[in-house]
C-alpha cells in the first residue's frame, strides 16, 4: 500500500508535495471517484487517474549528461534547434526531463531523470544541494568585484551570494570557480554583468555528489546507487 501522493510521484507525474495540491484540487481519481483526502492509500490493484491517465509506478531511471555547447535544455524545440534530449534520444522507454536548466551556450553536467522528488530536491533554493562552475572571464577580475560577489550583491530579482568564489591558481585573474545553490535563470552571467565583465566560457564541473570525472563532453552515464543515495539523503 501506498499513501496517494507518493503514488502519484511514483509514477513520475510530480513530486510528493505537488501531488498533495492535486489531490486537494480535485484532479485525481481513484477507482472512478474524486479522491481529496491526502490520507488515502491505494494499491496496485487500484486504477488511479490523472486528467484521464492511468498511473502506474515508474521504474526511476537517473542520467548524468555532460552537455555540449549548443544545445537547449528543453524537451523539445518549436524552432527546431538541437535540444539535450537529442543526446540521448532512443535509449530509454521512460519519460525523462532534464533537472534545472543549463543555458545554450553554458556546457557540463545535467541530470535526467523521471523522478520528481529527486528534481525538486534538487532544484529548489531550500536544499543545499550546491553546483560548482568553471567560469573564464574577458578580463581579469578586480578584487573588489571579486570581494562584492563573495559578500552579496542585490540583482533585479533580489540579493544573492555565491557559496564559494575563488580564482584558478593558474589563471591570469580571469578564471574563476564558483559554488553556488540558486537555480535562479543565468544567475552566474548575471553576477558578472552586474560588474561589466562578460563570461566567455561556463562549466559546471560538480553537481552535489556528481563529478565530471571519465564522462566525455556529449556522452552520459547512469548514476550509481550510491550516487543516488547520497543525492536523496541531502536535507
Amino acid at each position: 500500500m501506498f499513501r496517494l501522493n507518493q503514488f502519484i510521484a511514483k509514477s513520475g507525474v510530480c513530486s510528493r508535495r505537488a501531488a498533495e495540491k492535486l489531490i486537494l484540487s480535485g484532479k485525481i481519481y481513484v477507482n472512478g471517484k474524486v479522491v481529496k483526502k491526502l490520507s488515502t492509500k491505494v494499491s496496485d490493484n487500484d486504477i488511479v487517474k490523472h486528467e484521464n491517465k492511468i498511473l502506474s509506478i515508474q521504474k526511476f531511471k537517473y542520467i548524468l549528461l555532460n552537455k555540449p555547447k549548443g544545445y537547449i535544455t528543453t524537451m523539445n524545440d518549436e524552432k527546431g534547434r538541437a535540444t539535450v534530449m537529442s543526446l540521448v534520444a532512443n535509449s530509454f522507454n521512460e519519460r525523462l526531463c532534464p533537472v534545472g536548466r543549463l543555458d545554450k551556450d553554458t556546457t557540463g553536467l545535467l541530470l535526467l531523470t523521471n523522478d520528481g522528488s529527486l528534481t525538486q530536491k534538487i532544484t529548489h533554493p531550500k536544499y543545499t544541494i550546491s553546483k560548482l562552475y568553471h567560469v573564464v572571464l574577458d578580463q581579469n577580475i578586480k578584487i573588489d568585484d571579486f570581494n562584492k560577489i563573495k559578500t552579496g550583491i542585490n540583482l533585479e530579482d533580489g540579493f544573492i551570494k555565491v557559496d564559494q568564489i575563488n580564482i584558478i591558481s593558474d589563471s591570469s585573474g580571469n578564471e574563476l570557480g564558483i559554488k553556488i545553490h540558486s537555480g535562479r535563470n543565468r544567475i552566474i552571467r548575471r553576477i558578472f554583468l552586474f560588474f561589466g565583465y562578460k563570461v566567455l566560457k561556463l562549466d559546471r564541473v560538480l553537481l552535489g555528489p556528481l563529478t565530471k570525472k571519465k564522462l566525455k563532453r556529449g556522452s552520459w552515464r547512469p548514476l550509481t546507487s550510491s550516487e543516488i543515495a547520497i543525492l536523496n539523503m541531502n536535507k
